[in-house]
């Protein structure tokens, strides 16, 4: 007998796929609320470490008063507008807008995974980023004045001789797990970076020219210098603060913090929700707001995110879908997107050149394995300079949408000799400079041999999922070949770039450096730099320069102390140890969710710390 499907059989279908559906529902329900269930007991049980040190306080207090002789004030907990300290003024002005309102998260995307966000072992710009909402420092840069201005100091003063500089803390900075920042976390963070068995060879290049940080008591801390230096403020105020009762116990095992990944650990208004949990393998890196953030001014955003999305197209269609809020255009997309009704509706767009940016280049190295190159000639490396038509790239790559980079220094720059100009394309120019250091095609195939007769190739690596550098390599790779020089492109994962670097284990290397107010070429061109792990991963050393590097970076008078650097400017515009390449502008979408954008004298305010964007009310689409 056959048998039929029947209305009660679809029925019966039908409830079992909704009973599934619920059991699903109802289990996703359940791990939510375990979730939530979790985050309530760490936010009681952070509560009741505060209360406990409440209640120490409060012994404390009273034994002070049986004893007679101490007077209690007692603080407001909402000061008024003068009692802002000047480094809050701009978020405070931000949280004053009629539209305001704390809450939701800001997604962000960060263009290469990383190895370690791990203070002073990491050496990225995207860890820095990420550092800086978690660490914070004794002052801070007003990205308007460019004045400093006090962050964990309040106050601070210069000795008569110029070399040593007095803190006074503020009382009440706490790290996120409630410990209270003091004099000791300073001049623990100084021996800590100064000690040898830390990884940490780029940050003491920066600070051996201190000589001691002592605490002078829990909330006065004192940097005596060695000697003179044109930035001692910034760089004794800028030291960001690492706890010292969560730090310490590496120097007892430093191999431990050195391989490290994720310990993260500070007094900023965000933090990890695991201080030392943190792997690349999440391919994200997530922040949450600091309960016990100690600044005037609450962070606006619940959580900061950014997500590893290392391939452009992947990045645009993440941006176009809202699942980030800030995309940094290629060239030969902007004028697409520009025209793009849709996204224009939701968007803003800022073209800008930055008053900060850094430039790209190719490191030409010139030691490896021991022995010269053939790039520790510097004919060698000014004819590659001529071969590099930078003018082309910049018109065709990158649309217009750059400059030629002449040096490490910003063209708008007093650190900049204006007689200086960008080297043109000459190839003649590259072809004897190249014959006069013995390449010659010797068997007329095409291609230049030394002496030896061995071909002039080498490999350049570069990052393989920037789609730009990839059109560049290959504009290079024809360029040089006209010349009879074989390059060979190398795309390259990043985490392996960053092991070539401290490896100093490649031929040629395209990068960029970012740059500063004034920049400091210590840790990129100085010879004593060439250290392991140093930032002088090309091995150039010229005695003429490093002179010059030490002189400009004790002179404090900026009027003597600018035309050594443009002295060292000159030295490395003859020497080209980087064949400079070009200085881009930003092309940056921001979703219109995102309120009080600004471009300042440091660029775009997208990381200004405390932070000053924030997301009105209504347009909030992430639970809080």
């Amino acid at each position: 007998m056959e048998r039929r499907f029947m209305v009660k059989d679809l029925l019966l279908f039908m409830l079992l796929v909704a009973l599934g559906g619920m059991i699903l529902l109802a289990m996703y329900m359940i791990d939510r609320q375990w979730l939530k269930l979790e985050q309530m007991q760490r936010t009681m049980q952070e509560q009741a470490d505060d209360l406990r040190g409440i209640r120490d306080t409060v012994r404390t207090l009273d034994q002070r008063i049986d004893g007679g002789g101490l007077t209690v004030r007692t603080d407001r907990a909402s000061p008024p507008v003068d009692e802002i300290p000047a480094t809050f003024q701009r978020a405070w002005q931000a949280a004053q807008q009629p539209d305001y309102q704390p809450g939701d998260w800001r997604v962000l995307a960060f263009g290469t995974g990383m190895k370690t966000i791990t203070p002073l072992v990491s050496a990225d710009v995207y860890a820095s980023q990420v550092q800086g909402y978690v660490q914070e420092s004794l002052l801070r840069r007003n990205p308007e004045t460019l004045k400093w201005g006090g962050m964990i100091a309040r106050d601070w003063q210069v000795g008569d001789d110029g070399l040593s500089f007095t803190f006074q803390l503020r009382k009440g900075v706490k790290f996120s797990d409630g410990r209270e920042l003091t004099a000791e976390d300073v001049a623990f963070t100084f021996a800590f970076i100064m000690d040898e068995s830390i990884a940490a060879p780029r940050s003491r290049a920066y600070f051996e020219k201190i000589a001691s940080v002592t605490a002078n008591s829990r909330y006065e801390v004192i940097f005596r210098f060695k000697e003179p230096y044109f930035d001692a403020l910034a760089l004794a105020g800028g030291m960001s603060i690492l706890p010292k009762h969560f730090y310490e116990p590496y120097l007892k095992k430093p191999q431990a913090f050195n391989q490290s990944k994720g310990l993260l650990l500070g007094s900023g208004p965000y933090r990890l929700k695991d201080p030392s949990g943190w792997t690349p393998d999440l391919g994200m890196v997530e922040l949450e707001r600091n309960p016990r953030y100690w600044g005037p001014v609450q962070p606006p955003f619940d959580k900061l995110l950014w997500k590893v999305i290392e391939n452009d197209s992947a990045r645009l269609t993440t941006f176009r879908n809202e699942d980030i809020d800030v995309y940094s255009a290629r060239p030969r997309e902007y004028q697409t997107l520009l025209e793009d009704k849709a996204l224009s509706a939701r968007t803003r767009n800022l073209e800008y050149m930055s008053p900060t940016a850094g430039y790209s280049y190719i490191g030409w190295n010139q030691q490896r394995d021991g022995k010269p190159t053939r790039f520790a000639d510097k004919r060698v490396r000014q004819a590659m300079t001529w071969l590099t038509d930078r003018q082309r790239i910049i018109e065709e790559v990158m649309l217009g949408y750059a400059e030629p980079a002449i040096s490490p220094f910003s063209p708008r720059s007093r650190q900049h000799d204006t007689a200086l100009q960008a080297r043109e394309f000459n190839p003649a120019k590259a072809k004897k400079l190249l014959a006069e250091a013995g390449y010659q095609d010797r068997d007329s195939n095409g291609v230049l041999e030394d002496a030896e007769g061995k071909p002039f190739e080498f490999d350049l690596i570069y990052f393989q999922d920037n789609e730009d550098t990839k059109r560049i390599a290959l504009f290079l790779k024809d360029m040089y070949a006209r010349a009879g020089i074989l390059m060979h492109p190398k795309p390259t994962e990043w985490s392996v770039m960053l092991d070539l670097l401290d490896k100093k284990n490649f031929d040629a290397i395209t990068l960029g450096w970012s740059s500063g107010v004034e920049t400091d070429i210590y840790q990129m061109f100085h010879g004593s730099q060439t250290v392991g792990g140093g930032d002088n991963f090309i091995n150039y050393k010229n005695q003429q320069l490093d002179r010059l590097i030490d002189q400009a970076r004790a002179t404090v008078d900026e009027g003597k102390r600018m035309p050594l650097w443009q002295q060292c400017e000159q030295v490395l515009y003859e020497d080209q140890p980087y064949t400079f390449l070009m200085r881009r502008k930003s092309m940056v979408f921001v979703d219109q969710r995102m309120k009080n954008i600004q471009i300042t004298k440091l660029g775009l305010n997208l990381h200004s710390v405390p932070v000053e964007w924030y997301v009105p009310g209504p347009l909030q689409k992430y639970s809080r």
